[in-house]
């Protein structure tokens, strides 16, 4: 008769088989598979050095590439804008690529007269009325309402009325020193953009830098708002739109996308390189001088990277 006690010896046999079996596997196997473990992991090492050296390189192409472009810029650009008076304006998040275009600009002989960062709040619906009640109430003498859009759109009202400040206007002569001023310090006191002392009227053009789209919840109202921003910008005057290409709701893409803006509208797409810097500001030559419209850059929409020479 089998008993409790023969289960219990029974199972510990086979509990220690296991155990015996267990022990003498490992001891067979530990040899080759630690050692091919060991290789694996010299192989993976190996091929993170070659991939950190060649991205460390690509970094240092590409570092280069920016200051060669920085160099040949004068040999470029010189005298291209000798005289001409042109406005830079910075949508939110594009203050540094607008230095940079401002700079290019100086190299190719521009006079910047007016340095603007338009702020989040002026793109943000919440303060459409607001800014609306401000553009109605900010005209001054040489910049006059009256070529004003005659609805309730704060954003478009009042693009239309930084335009007219920035600008040389429809009659000979520029807004004075003075409005222009005091329209500025109007949206600027409130938050709705950031002015440099000194900024004048009587730009020939503005050129417009766009930072990365919005994403929060009202990303898609103030995508909507740039495109009116530029939109106002060009009605009297040539416009160029610098920008990036990439994320959705994107300013360059959504001037490239309408059939009426993109024929009015010059683009360039890769402004936050130097190499996209040098190519607005011989954009900027190509609309003013030669009075051509043009898509360039690296994005979908482009037509090439950079305008062709002039004859």
């Amino acid at each position: 008769m089998i008993n409790f006690r023969y289960h219990v010896v029974s199972l510990t046999a086979v509990f220690l088989a296991l155990a015996i079996g267990l022990v003498v596997g490992t001891a067979a196997l530990n040899g080759p598979v630690s050692e091919n473990l060991r290789d694996n992991l010299a192989q993976l090492n190996k091929d993170n050095n070659v991939r950190r050296e060649q991205v460390n390189k690509l970094n240092d192409e590409v570092n280069r590439n920016q200051d060669f472009a920085k160099q040949i810029a004068p040999m470029l650009l010189g005298g291209q804008l000798t005289g001409r008076k042109i406005a830079v304006v910075a949508l939110p998040g594009a203050d540094e690529p607008a230095d940079g275009v401002a700079e290019m600009l100086g190299v190719a002989g521009a006079t910047i007269t007016a340095r603007l960062q338009i702020e989040d709040k002026f793109l943000d619906s919440n303060f459409a009325t607001e800014l609306l009640q401000l553009a109605d109430q900010s005209s001054q003498p040489s910049i006059s309402a009256a070529g004003l859009p005659q609805n309730s759109d704060g954003v478009e009202t009042a693009g239309a009325l930084l335009a007219l400040a920035l600008q040389q206007g429809s009659g000979p002569t520029p807004p004075t020193a003075g409005d222009v001023t005091a329209v500025l310090a109007a949206f600027a006191q409130p938050g709705y953009l950031t002015a440099e002392d000194g900024a004048t009227g009587g730009a020939e053009t503005i050129v417009l830098v766009a930072g990365a789209p919005a994403t929060d919840k009202e990303a898609d109202k103030k995508s909507k708002a740039a495109v009116t921003v530029a939109s106002q910008f060009h009605r009297n005057r040539p416009l160029v739109v610098a920008g990036d290409s990439a994320g959705e709701g994107n300013l360059v893409s959504a001037i490239r996308s309408d059939p009426t803006l993109v024929q009015d509208i010059s683009t360039v797409d890769n402004v936050i390189t130097v190499q996209g810097q040098v190519a607005t500001a011989l954009v900027t030559a190509e609309r003013l001088v030669r009075n051509k419209v043009g898509q360039y850059g690296l994005g979908a929409g482009a037509t090439s990277i950079v305008p062709s020479a002039a004859p």
